[in-house]
């Protein structure tokens, strides 16, 4: 069975009064653990409830590795890595003073994947496309970039940090855009916001009155 993609309009890089089109895959469902053994049982000679066994062996393993500090690597699949956040309701703990933060009120926010090569090459392997008729439109905010802008700030007076994700339920924008935005806004020192992290940890944060300095 082919996969579909469809023509998504989206800014310009170079020129942001343009756009351009890029493919995006059309996404038909998820495939869940159920339908992914028996599929794993058809090609190989494991019955699905030891199929079934060692995933759940294997989520069990990989959250251990993790709660002790450790990222999990799965060879030509990809790498799990946790990250931190504040626990709902805490207040954030401030560069210089305030209240610190003990170990109750930190907690497991996340788990980010990083896709390994082999994964992608697998995948691109197997795919077949079919294109589907029209172009997806750019999603567009209804608000200014001024007021995204201060929308992002007043976020950042009450949360340590903020997420791409974050920004996109702010503002109404697409991951693209928003991931674009934000990154302008982390390299105009103006803007208040700075940039921490490396690709799937970055997030932003509010620049300190000594960093202005």
């Amino acid at each position: 069975m082919a996969a579909t993609y469809t023509m998504q309009e989206m800014k310009d890089l170079h020129n942001e009064n343009e756009t351009i089109l890029y493919p995006r895959m059309i996404i038909k469902g998820q495939c869940s653990t159920e339908e992914l053994i028996e599929d794993i049982a058809h090609h190989t000679t494991y019955n699905t409830g030891e199929l079934r066994g060692m995933i759940m062996a294997l989520k069990d393993a990989m959250a251990r590795e993790m709660s002790r500090g450790y990222s999990v690597k799965l060879d030509e699949i990809g790498t799990f890595t946790p990250s931190l956040g504040i626990t709902e309701g805490k207040e954030a703990e401030q560069p210089e003073g305030g209240n610190r933060r003990n170990a109750r009120s930190i907690k497991i926010r996340n788990i980010n994947f990083r896709a390994d090569k082999e994964l992608i090459r697998k995948t691109e392997g197997h795919c077949t496309l079919e294109r589907e008729s029209g172009t997806s439109k750019l999603k567009t905010s209804r608000h200014s970039s001024e007021k995204r802008l201060k929308m992002a700030l007043d976020f950042l007076t009450t949360h340590p940090y903020m997420t791409v994700a974050d920004y996109m339920a702010l503002t109404g924008l697409s991951h693209t855009t928003a991931a674009r935005e934000l990154q302008k806004w982390g390299t105009t020192p103006e803007t208040g916001i700075l940039p921490k992290g490396q690709r799937t940890h970055r997030v932003y944060v509010a620049v300190t009155a000594k960093e202005k300095d």
